[in-house]
């Protein structure tokens, strides 16, 4: 069957199977941050956005996106990139192999929570595993970025 649906902005059709998952529509349309490490939910690689909020793009058929929005890594390069700048100064970024996924969840947490304490932090982001770091690393950057997210907030209303 042929599905429709927007891909980091972009009209996009694919031809799926009836047992198609996300994650290898969005592989075979070029969106190469889209991983499987687990195929059993459990890793996080494959976070994605479909209308704006964090899913497992392993654990959704392709046909259940049907005209919806989704977002990869690839749709959000300029803010990873500057997520990417905090993790890099914190020592957090090591193979790399984990970081599409990781990335995806912690800009949606940075959108949907505003001052997040070090448990709503580690809460939102239970399903993203790192086999390289110890995760403090992480998590130091992850305040940092959120402080200066804040901090860019107040200072676009105060203009």
């Amino acid at each position: 069957m042929e599905i429709q649906f927007v891909l980091n902005d972009k009209q996009v059709k694919a031809e799926v199977g009836a047992d198609t998952i996300l994650l290898n529509v969005l592989r075979d349309l070029g969106c190469k941050s889209v991983k499987c490490g687990c195929e059993t939910t459990n890793c996080g690689l494959c976070t994605v956005w479909i209308n704006g909020k964090s899913r497992l793009s392993c654990s959704v058929l392709a046909a259940s996106i049907e005209g919806e929005s989704v977002t990869t890594l690839e749709g959000v390069e300029k803010e990873a990139a500057q997520f990417g700048e905090f993790l890099a100064d914190e020592g957090a970024e090591q193979c790399g192999f984990c970081s599409p996924g990781f990335i995806m969840n912690v800009l949606a947490m940075a959108r949907e929570l505003q001052n997040p304490t070090l448990d709503e932090i580690k809460e939102y982001l239970a399903g993203n595993l790192c086999r390289c770091t110890g995760y403090m690393g992480q998590l130091r950057a992850i305040k940092k970025y959120i402080e200066v997210k804040n901090a860019e907030k107040k200072g676009g209303k105060e203009e």
